[in-house]
Parts: structure tokens; C-alpha cells; sequence
């Protein structure tokens, strides 16, 4: 099915295609995808364009909406026909979350779904949509963070269907257990806080009374998310995009207000809080985020907690019982997290159980990938808090042919914050123009 229309300088198409839950069963289960083509408005009528699929970061993150043709997209559309899709579980596909997963049956059933939401199952899909809109021709892939992750897997499960691949923060360690993810992430994440503080060292002072009142007072935000000084720190996600360190530097600068019965958070820094903490759009993040690392037979375990405890400068209560600043948490999950969100509660049982599963397929074929022929590039931004520079550029040398641009002028967001210019730089690497 597909419906088509306009927006300013773009058409879009919308289109839902039926894919198998599980690719070893092709006759079994199914569920739905949607995917959004866009294309200049100047070029509507050209049927050669040659077609780009954007695999989003994540996992869990979909609904690919805008108005108009952001600057990365621009560029994309001076070349190709751009395929956004919602990968499975994630904006207008078939959803998982809270309030579908029960449709499943208890928690072991949900989380044996939960399975199959990996990059393994994406690329899979992805290879049915390509088969069903290019005709059978290879398209380029475009992965941004653990889209990036899915491009990897592609181009050792089905290199066939790529004519070229485009990696923006998201080359994965083909073989560290999710517990060497964390361990490398933590001092990349205290790198990132210190410089946070030395930019405004104000914030210290700001960030210790917080989580102090915190520690001393339970705070119930709007929609009942529990903010613990735990949900307060995890904040420092903010701090891996461009603009993070002074998007957060705002939110604690007017955190207070005074009340008849003293000092209390504010509702506008509450209200803004619970947006950035609220799993309630993205749920899939938080169930399946340790899973996209889970291969062999050793389980995630909950590996951000338990690798959390060799650094012990990120307790709270120890920071403010001296005089060192609060350490603020990146791109980790938690178990905790399913106490706090509400949007999470009801599928704490099924999050130990991913936690718990063994038996992961492999997501990555070494051989393959040493062996590979698609033009491949990849921007690697320097000290990037969520993908270890050192993790990736291993595994860029581990891809025969892989090209890598490695910058600091750019965070993780790069090919978004960055307007046209990654993906111009990409685009050059591939053909061999630089």
C-alpha cells in the first residue's frame, strides 16, 4: 500500500510492506514496516534515480518526520531517491512497547519476540524492501550510530545488495561483549562531564545541589516518572550530541524556585526532565539497547550496571560526601530505569529475560568483511561518548577497502548538526575523490 503527497521541495511516499518476524521462518509470523521515499521535487518524474535507504541510530529510534529537506537530506536528494524506514518495532511499524507486548503472552513470550529486533532481523528486512522497490538493483546504505552497527552487519550477511555504504558514528567492535563497551565508555563519559565543567564551571555547585535534594526528597514528575539522583545523572546523554553540554548547562541553571515551604525543583525544569528521560517514545531502546551487542552463548547481563561499579567516582552519594563534582552517565541502560519510567514498568520481567538470554547469533562475518568488495566510508568522530574510537577504527581496519574520515569537529550527531558536509566527505571517500 502507498499513498503519495507534498511537502515544500519534496514528494513523499509512504509505504508498509509485510515482513516475516523471524527470517529463518518465512512462512511463520509476520509483521509490518513502514518506510517513507522522498525525492526532489524537480526530479518526481525521473525514474533512474538510484535509491539511498537511512538506517536511523538507536536501537528502537523511528518516525523519520520533517518538513522540507534538511540539509543532510538536501544533499541526498541532489543524487538519489531516499528511503527512511521505520525499523521494525519503532514510529508507524508495527509497534512494541508497554502496551503491545502483552499481545505476545507473558514475559518469556515477549521477550523471545524481543529477539528478533536486532540488526541481523533489520538487514534481513531491509533485503525484502530493496528486493520490492529498486527491482532488484543494489542501493547505498546510509547508517548513522547503530544504524551504522545494521550497515556492518549488512555488508557481512547480504553485501550483494549494496552498492555502496555510508557510516556515520557507528562502527561497531565485531567481537567485545557489551561489558567492554562499558568499560571503555566510562572514562570516554568522564572525558565529556570534565569538559562539560571546565566550560561552565558553574554547574558543579548547580549539579551537587540537585542531586543532593534528590538524595534527601523523592521527586515525582509529571506522568509519575520517580527522578533519583541515578535518573538525574543520566542526563549526560545529553552530552554526546553538539549542542548537549549547553543544553544541559541551561536546564540546571534555573532548576529551583522558591516555594512557602523552601526550595523545590521547578515544574519547568521537571517538565523538561521527564521529556528527556521518558522511554515512552522509544521503548525498544531500552529493552534490546545491551542485545544489539549480545553474540554467543555469554549474556549481557545488565553489563552498564555491573561495569559501573569499577568506577566508583560515578556514586553520587560518595561525590557529595566529598568535594568532587557529580559525574554525570551517557548512552548506558539500566535496571533501575524499569522502576523509574512509567512507560517501563510493565516490562521490567521482560528486560531481565533479554538480559538473561543466551544463545545470540553472530552479527558480523569476519571473513566476509576482510574479504569485501562495496565501497565503504566511515566518519569517526574523535572521542565520540557513545561509539569508542578505539573499538572502531579496530574494526575499520578489519573491513578490506573501509575509508575512514576521523574529525573532532564534529559529536556524534555529526551528519545532522553538521549540514551537508559529512555526507559530501562520505559520498567523495567512496568514489575515490579524495
Amino acid at each position: 500500500m502507498t499513498t503519495t503527497y507534498r511537502q515544500p521541495g519534496v514528494v513523499l511516499t509512504d509505504h508498509r510492506f509485510t515482513v516475516p518476524l523471524d527470517h529463518t521462518d518465512p512462512a511463520g509470523e509476520t509483521i509490518e514496516l513502514y518506510a517513507r521515499e522522498v525525492v526532489a521535487s524537480e526530479k518526481a518524474d525521473r525514474d533512474d534515480l538510484p535509491w539511498l535507504v537511512y538506517l536511523q541510530g538507536g536501537p528502537g529510534f523511528g518516525a523519520n518526520r520533517f518538513i522540507g529537506r534538511p540539509a543532510w537530506l538536501g544533499r541526498a536528494l541532489e543524487e538519489y531517491r531516499v528511503l527512511l524506514l521505520d525499523q521494525r518495532g519503532t514510529g508507524a511499524s508495527t509497534p512494541a512497547n508497554r502496551q503491545t507486548l502483552p499481545l505476545r503472552g507473558g514475559p518469556a513470550e515477549q521477550a523471545a519476540y524481543l529477539a528478533h529486533f536486532r540488526a541481523d532481523s533489520i538487514v534481513r528486512d531491509c533485503e525484502l524492501v530493496r528486493r520490492r522497490v529498486t527491482g532488484g538493483a543494489p542501493w547505498t546504505v546510509l547508517g548513522q550510530s547503530f544504524g551504522g552497527f545494521c550497515t556492518v552487519t549488512y555488508l557481512s550477511l547480504a553485501p550483494e545488495g549494496l552498492a555502496a555504504a555510508l557510516i556515520t558514528g557507528g562502527l561497531p567492535s565485531l567481537d567485545a561483549h557489551a561489558d567492554d563497551v562499558y568499560r571503555a565508555a566510562y572514562p570516554r563519559i568522564e572525558r565529556k562531564v570534565a569538559a562539560h565543567y571546565a566550560r561552565y564551571p558553574q554547574d558543579v555547585e548547580r549539579a551537587r545541589r540537585i542531586a543532593d535534594h534528590l538524595l534527601t526528597h523523592e521527586v515525582t514528575l509529571p506522568g509519575g516518572h520517580l527522578l533519583t539522583v541515578e535518573a538525574f545523572q543520566s542526563l549526560g546523554i545529553l552530552l554526546g550530541g553538539g549542542e548537549g553540554s549547553h543544553r544541559l548547562h541551561h536546564l540546571l541553571e534555573d532548576a529551583f524556585v522558591r516555594t512557602p515551604h523552601g526550595p523545590e525543583l521547578s515544574d519547568a525544569f521537571q517538565e523538561e526532565v521527564r521529556g528527556l528521560l521518558s522511554f515512552a517514545a522509544h521503548p525498544l531502546y531500552a529493552l534490546v539497547h545491551e542485545a544489539a551487542y549480545g553474540q554467543g552463548d555469554r549474556p549481557t547481563d545488565w553489563a552498564a550496571e555491573r561495569v559501573r561499579a569499577e568506577f566508583p567516582q560515578f556514586d553520587a552519594a560518595k561525590a557529595l560526601a566529598g568535594d568532587g563534582p557529580l559525574l554525570f552517565t551517557g548512552e548506558s541502560i539500566h535496571p533501575w530505569m524499569f522502576d523509574c519510567d512509567p512507560a517501563l514498568r510493565p516490562l521490567r520481567e521482560t528486560a531481565e529475560l533479554v538480559a538473561a538470554r543466551t544463545g545470540w547469533p553472530p552479527l558480523y562475518d569476519a571473513a566476509r568483511l576482510a574479504a569485501n568488495e562495496v565501497p565503504v566510508a566511515a566518519a569517526v568522530y574523535h572521542d565520540d561518548m557513545y561509539v569508542d574510537t578505539a573499538h572502531a577504527l579496530t574494526t575499520a581496519r578489519r573491513i578490506r577497502g573501509l575509508r575512514t574520515w576521523v574529525t573532532d569537529e564534529f559529536e556524534h550527531d555529526g551528519v545532522r548538526a553538521g549540514g551537508p558536509r559529512v555526507l559530501d566527505r562520505l559520498l567523495a571517500l567512496v568514489r575515490d575523490e579524495v
